[in-house]
C-alpha cells in the first residue's frame, strides 16, 4: 500500500500501526488549529456527521471511480473517512490537528492518516480520484484560497470530482465593501469554539474561485439550516490561477495550450521563450517553476481558462466572459501591474489596433502592459526583447526608458 501513494512533501516521519502519519509544518491559521487541538473531544461530542445523514456523502461517492483513491481533507474525527472506506475506496484522511487525527484513527483505522495543511497538500500530482472537504477550506485566510485550490487541482486526476463547503457571506452581517469583494474573514466571539478563523464568500465569488482554479461543472447551493455553501465541481483540463494579494506583477496569457494544461505549467512548451525571458529579466530564478515565481511576487492567470490546441478555437463569448472574470480578479487582488502576453490574442479579444507597451487607462484599475507572444512561432522577436518587455512591466517603466538606462 505504501508504494501506491507517492508523497512529495517532506519530511516523512513514521508509519504508525501500519498506516501513514505524516507530521508536516502547519500553515493553516494557527489559532484555529490550536482550538481543534485543545477541544477535539468536545467538538466531536457537539457535532454529528450531517453529510452522511442527509445523503451528501453518498451522492459524492457515486461520482468517484469505484475503488478509487479519495482524500478526506480536514477529516476531523474520521466520520467521513470511515464511511468512504466502508464504501470500498482507498482513503487519505488529512487534518492539521493531531488530536483530530487521533480521533480519526479510532473510527477509521484502515485509512491513511496525514497531518498536513491543505494549502500544501502533500500528495503527488494526479494521484487522487476525488476529494471531499467538509468544513475545512473556510479556515484558510481568503487570500490563500486560490493557491490551496490550485494545489488541489494538481493533486486530482482529470475529471475527478471534488465537493467542499465554504461559509456563506450573505448569512452574516456585512459591509457594502465586503459584498462588493465577495469575500471576507471573521472570528466569531460568540462561537461555541471561539476565535476560529472563517473565510466567507458569496456564491458568485465561490464560483469564480473554482473556475479560476481550473474546475468545471461547478454547482453551488446552500446546506439547509446552516451558513454553509455546498460546492461541487470536476477537475478540468486547464491551468489554475496562481495569485495572491500584493503581487508585483500578474502575468496573463491568452489561454492554456493542451500541452501546458497537461504539464501543469504555464508556457510549458519547450519552444516557448517566456521562462527564459523572465529569467533574463531578473523576475525568476528557476524556469518552469510557477510556484517559485509566485514566491517572488509574479502571479499567473489566463484570459480564457479553457485549454485548446490553438487560439483560433476560442469563441467571442469566451473572451467576454474571461475579461469580466479577470477584471474581478484584478480588482480583488490589486497587483502592482498586469502584463498581457500575446499581442495577436489581445487584438482579437479587445483592440485590433493595439501595440506593445502600456495600455491606456490600464485594466481593472491597475496599470497594464501588452507584450508580444513568447511562442516559438513568434521567433522573430528575440528573447532579449521579450525580457525587456517583462522588465518594463515589472518595473513600471517603458521599454524605451529601460534601453536608455542600459
Amino acid at each position: 500500500m505504501l508504494r501506491n501513494l507517492t508523497v512529495v512533501h517532506p519530511p516523512l516521519r513514521a508509519v504508525c500501526g501500519g498506516h501513514l502519519d505524516l507530521l508536516l509544518k502547519t500553515l493553516m491559521d494557527s489559532v484555529t488549529t490550536a482550538v481543534y487541538e485543545a477541544h477535539a473531544l468536545e467538538w466531536t461530542a457537539a457535532r454529528r456527521p450531517r453529510a452522511i445523514e442527509d445523503g451528501r456523502l453518498d451522492a459524492f461517492a457515486r461520482r468517484v471511480r469505484p475503488g478509487g483513491r479519495v482524500a478526506d481533507l480536514g477529516c476531523g474525527p474520521g466520520w467521513y473517512a470511515a464511511h468512504l472506506r466502508a464504501a470500498g475506496f482507498e482513503v487519505v484522511a488529512v487534518d492539521a490537528a493531531a488530536a483530530m487525527l487521533a480521533e480519526a484513527a479510532r473510527r477509521a483505522p484502515q485509512v491513511w492518516r496525514v497531518r498536513a495543511d491543505i494549502l500544501a497538500l502533500p500528495v503527488a500530482d494526479r494521484s487522487l480520484d476525488g476529494a471531499w472537504a467538509s468544513g475545512s477550506y473556510q479556515h484558510l485566510p481568503y487570500g490563500d484560497l486560490p493557491l490551496a485550490l490550485a494545489r488541489l487541482h494538481a493533486a486530482l486526476r482529470l475529471d475527478a470530482p471534488v465537493e467542499l463547503t465554504l461559509a456563506d457571506l450573505r448569512q452574516v452581517e456585512t459591509t457594502a465593501e465586503e459584498l462588493a469583494c465577495g469575500e471576507t474573514e471573521r472570528r466569531f466571539g460568540d462561537d461555541t469554539f471561539p476565535q476560529r478563523l472563517f473565510s466567507l464568500h458569496t456564491v458568485e465569488r465561490a464560483r469564480a474561485l473554482l473556475d479560476g482554479a481550473g474546475f468545471e461543472a461547478i454547482e453551488i447551493d446552500s446546506v439547509a439550516d446552516t451558513f454553509w455553501l455546498r460546492v461541487r465541481a470536476r477537475r478540468a483540463r486547464s491551468l489554475p490561477d496562481l495569485v495572491a494579494p500584493d503581487l508585483r506583477l500578474l502575468v496573463c496569457g491568452l489561454n492554456p495550450s493542451l500541452y501546458s494544461a497537461d504539464a501543469g505549467v504555464p508556457f510549458a512548451r519547450p519552444g516557448n521563450r517566456f521562462w527564459s525571458a523572465a529569467r533574463a529579466a531578473g523576475l525568476i530564478a528557476h524556469e518552469r517553476d510557477p510556484l517559485d515565481a509566485l514566491r517572488r511576487g509574479i502571479g499567473m492567470t489566463d484570459l480564457v481558462k479553457r485549454a485548446s490546441a490553438a487560439a483560433a478555437e476560442l469563441r467571442r463569448d469566451e473572451y467576454a466572459d474571461g475579461l469580466r472574470r479577470l477584471e474581478s480578479l484584478v480588482c480583488l487582488y490589486r497587483p502592482a501591474a498586469l502584463c498581457f502576453v500575446g499581442l495577436d490574442g489581445w487584438r482579437q479579444a479587445v483592440d485590433r489596433r493595439a501595440q506593445p507597451g502600456w495600455i491606456a487607462d490600464g485594466f481593472g484599475g491597475r496599470p497594464a502592459y501588452l507584450m508580444p507572444s513568447t511562442s516559438g512561432r513568434n521567433a522573430r522577436v528575440p528573447v532579449a526583447e521579450l525580457a525587456a518587455h517583462l522588465r518594463a512591466a515589472a518595473m513600471g517603466k517603458s521599454s524605451r526608458e529601460l534601453r536608455v538606462e542600459r
